[in-house]
């Protein structure tokens, strides 16, 4: 059955802006078209299901280019540290409890709190990722998923491979599409060179990209100079993984030789301005990246280090903080961040011109707006209003490949009571 959604003004992309009311024709998934007015049914004999949402804004949902989801588990456990203190002392302690069924449940916790907050894609590098996808396959979001893998021995780096493939033949395309898997090495301080030489001829095997942590912290960089000779990123390179298509993540102490070689090779950056200051990591030079033409979404990373999912905050974050540091209030406008967590977003996780837009033909995962929030008010330009005014409560209706998931800000697909009393039993063993 088609559905028709009315709403009283759109975002179509970071360009087209329609400040007016007009209704999308939503079939299989994707919208089939949109047209100014109120959807007219005269001469129409086939059933169609119509949404009115007048006192709505659409958009496109937005896209957490990356993050661990079931970290959600770990908020406010670790805060005030930098990363290596905050993952050895902290983190790699506490993930050594989770089970199965915590990484679930953690997901299931992450989709909640994305669907709510108007993300309707996000990527994932975990462990026990079957859990995590079955979370996904259940909640109704879409997800890049990939297993985490170390290769600090020779037990991990089997492990990982065999993880990585049997995950693979699972779950790549599954939930009717809306999961993709990746590789997903996790570092290189934490897979040697030889091993991310073989994830990369996996990846190939497999034609899948991969995904990976890349200059995060100062402290990486200098040990990958010390032990290797090189930065991570000419690392990355030298070992034949760039010759895949790869996600990194971060790249924030980055030379003008290490962007060159991201450009070179078509490097996409998950760009997350919010983890990477609260860790005290830096900033990464988005401004440089873009110039060089790089691909770059945003990502909020776990909820461990951020400490929650909302997108609106760090599409706000990167158009604010890159003026700041340029000494530019011309720097990353409004609609670049908007594309950035959007279209640019989509793409940065490999899944093409059907996502992160609302024009004909893309997926139907839509996003509505309360257009009588304050933060919507007077008006004068809807999509700075969103970059710079909006937030998560401003979310009243979420669409995901034509599914209605939120309506009036609830969750359609989740049961948060359980969800609830699963995560504080869940606590609970964390400090037995």
């Amino acid at each position: 059955m088609k559905t028709v959604l009315e709403v009283g003004g759109a975002i179509i992309d970071a360009s087209t802006v329609i400040p007016q009311p007009l209704h999308f024709v939503i079939e299989n998934g994707a919208i089939q078209s949109y047209a100014l007015g109120l959807y007219e049914s005269w001469g129409n004999r086939e059933p169609v299901d119509v949404i009115r949402r007048r006192n709505r804004i659409a958009m496109p949902g937005l896209v957490n280019t990356h993050g661990h989801a079931a970290m959600t588990l770990l908020r406010g456990a670790g805060d005030d540290l930098p990363l290596m203190t905050w993952l050895n002392e902290r983190i790699f302690p506490l993930e050594d409890k989770l089970t199965e069924e915590a990484i679930y449940w953690g997901t299931q916790l992450a989709a909640w709190e994305m669907l709510c907050s108007g993300t309707t894609t996000y990527t994932d590098m975990y462990m026990m990722m079957h859990h995590a996808a079955q979370a996904v396959a259940e909640s109704g979001i879409r997800a890049v998923l990939s297993v985490g893998v170390v290769g600090f021995d020779e037990m991990s780096r089997n492990n990982g491979i065999k993880r990585s493939r049997a995950f693979h033949q699972a779950w790549h395309k599954g939930a009717s599409g809306r999961i993709t898997v990746t590789l997903g090495p996790h570092a290189p301080y934490t897979c040697p060179p030889d091993y991310l030489r073989e994830l990369a001829q996996l990846a190939s095997a497999l034609d899948i990209p991969a995904q990976i942590h890349l200059s995060e912290t100062k402290v990486e960089v200098d040990n990958a100079i010390h032990d290797h000779g090189q930065s991570p990123i000419a690392l990355a390179q030298r070992v034949g993984l760039l010759d895949v298509p790869v996600l990194a993540a971060h790249c924030v102490h980055v030379t003008d030789a290490d962007l060159d070689i991201l450009a070179e090779y078509g490097v996409h950056v998950a760009h997350n301005p919010q983890s990477n200051l609260k860790l005290g990591s830096g900033i990464a030079p988005l401004q440089k990246m873009l110039e060089r033409g790089l691909v770059v979404g945003l990502g909020t990373d776990g909820a461990a280090s951020n400490n929650n999912l909302d997108m609106f905050e760090e599409m706000r974050l990167a158009a604010t903080l890159h003026k700041g540091v340029a000494q530019d209030a011309e720097v990353i406008p409004a609609s670049v961040a908007f594309d950035l967590a959007t279209a640019k977003g989509a793409k940065a996780c490999f899944l093409g011109d059907q996502h992160g837009t609302l024009r004909v033909g893309a997926k139907a995962d839509i996003v509505l707006l309360d257009a009588a929030s304050p933060h919507m008010l007077p008006q004068h330009n809807i999509l700075s209003d969103v970059v710079y005014a909006c937030g998560a409560d401003d979310v009243r209706d979420v669409f995901v490949d034509g599914r209605q998931v939120v309506s009036e800000g609830v969750p359609l697909t989740i049961d948060v009571e359980r969800v609830q009393r699963e995560v504080l039993r869940i606590k609970e063993q964390f400090q037995a």
